[in-house]
């Protein structure tokens, strides 16, 4: 039995296709078991995977892995016989006897013009054969049952289900990121966005213990290793904020603390991005959705690390939109479950929604911001998670 695996976006990659191929098939690689697979290779724009006899008989081990790689359009367990009608006809015969339908419909691809019948015409004369033999009738649309076959070179791969996978890049084709992760809906949704472009992201959560108990951390870790399941190992930063939101609350105006404090974990931030060798920011912001999300606050919280990309990804999303999307990566109901977050301490009752930097910049004079940066990182400390399917 083999796998048969599609690709959408890699396919316009031009010239650096072949890099993108090879990243998916080094992933494809990673989350299956060694034992699984004979090869994987590329042909004729897609990825063939040959299953071992014990991969066979771990399929839905084998799908749930691969419905968690990014790069992958669809896929689908496939029969692989001779690109000869005759033997085509035969094969997807024995495969229908099996099923029950009362209508179908066959659907060819032809990506070798060395065969000498059309995608069309494979169609017909595989489905004339099956309404002779079983009596079935075609429907073009809303069929019981739908057949696909692929002239691959000189195989086809015969089979009659699509598995829809996560599309987007291959984990690593887009650089390195810093994502600053809180035990809350969003963060958790802007880092997978940005894994689904092939971004590599590196963890960072601010925490407030001992002030505030363990739970934030746990929850997070718990999140990083549910994420962690869509692009391999991870490492998670875990930097304590007390300290830093202690001083910003006795030193300087209530209304700039939640910009002050935003500013702040922007640039210690940055620090572990160069670290890191990382190449961008990553937050879970969604314009307008709290005090800190304004245009006019985001601009000055930017000010802070303006040398230094900050990717967005739920900028333009609702709440509904960014809950829906944790509910299908699996880390809402994680999230919703109740902690202490650093982020909320001490909040102002009224905090300034349409920031002036030049204010902001005079408050901050009265912070040693390198000292309070220092500090932080030197307490920080490093977790790595390696998720169950990844090794």
């Amino acid at each position: 039995m083999f796998v048969v695996c599609h690709y959408s976006e890699i396919g316009l990659k031009g010239g650096n296709r072949r890099f993108f191929e090879d990243k998916l098939i080094e992933n494809i690689k990673k989350v299956l078991r060694p034992d699984f697979f004979e090869f994987v290779k590329r042909m004729s724009g897609r990825i063939i995977i040959k299953l071992t006899k014990e991969g066979i008989n771990n399929k839905r081990e084998v799908e749930e892995s691969l419905k968690k790689v990014f790069g992958i359009e669809y896929c689908a367990f496939a029969q692989k016989t001779e690109a000869e009608i005759g033997t085509i006809k035969k094969n997807v015969l024995q495969i229908l006897k099996n099923e029950k339908f009362k209508n179908f419909r066959i659907t060819s691809h032809r990506s070798s013009k060395e065969f000498p019948l059309t995608s069309q015409e494979i169609n017909e004369k595989v489905g004339a054969y099956i309404v002779d033999k079983l009596q079935k009738k075609v429907k073009l649309e809303n069929s019981d049952l739908e057949c696909f076959i692929e002239i691959v070179e000189k195989s086809a791969f015969l089979y009659l289900k699509k598995i829809k996978g996560l599309g987007g890049l291959p984990t690593s084709t887009g650089g390195k990121a810093i994502a600053l992760i809180s035990g809350g809906i969003d963060s958790p949704v802007a880092a997978f966005k940005a894994m689904k472009r092939g971004v590599r992201v590196i963890f960072l959560h601010f925490h407030a213990f001992p002030y505030t108990n363990q739970a934030s951390i746990d929850k997070v870790k718990r999140i990083v290793e549910v994420l962690s399941e869509y692009q391999g190992k991870s490492k998670l930063y875990l930097i304590p904020f007390a300290d830093i939101q202690r001083e910003i609350l006795l030193k300087t105006p209530a209304k700039l603390r939640v910009v002050l404090y935003r500013r702040m974990m922007l640039r210690i931030a940055k620090e572990v991005a160069k670290k890191e060798d990382a190449l961008a920011l990553v937050t879970g912001e969604s314009l307008g959705q709290v005090a800190s999300q304004t245009i006019e606050n985001i601009k000055v919280i930017n000010e802070a690390v303006k040398d230094l990309p900050i990717l967005r990804p739920l900028i333009g999303d609702d709440k509904e939109e960014i809950i829906q999307k944790a509910k299908e990566i699996q880390t809402f109901n994680i999230s919703i479950l109740p902690y202490q977050d650093c982020c909320v301490r001490f909040i102002p009752e009224h905090p300034e929604t349409k920031a002036n930097l030049k204010e902001v910049k005079e408050a901050e004079k009265k912070l040693n911001i390198k000292k309070l940066t220092r500090e932080a990182i030197e307490k920080t400390k490093i977790i790595k998670v390696i998720n169950k399917i990844c090794p």
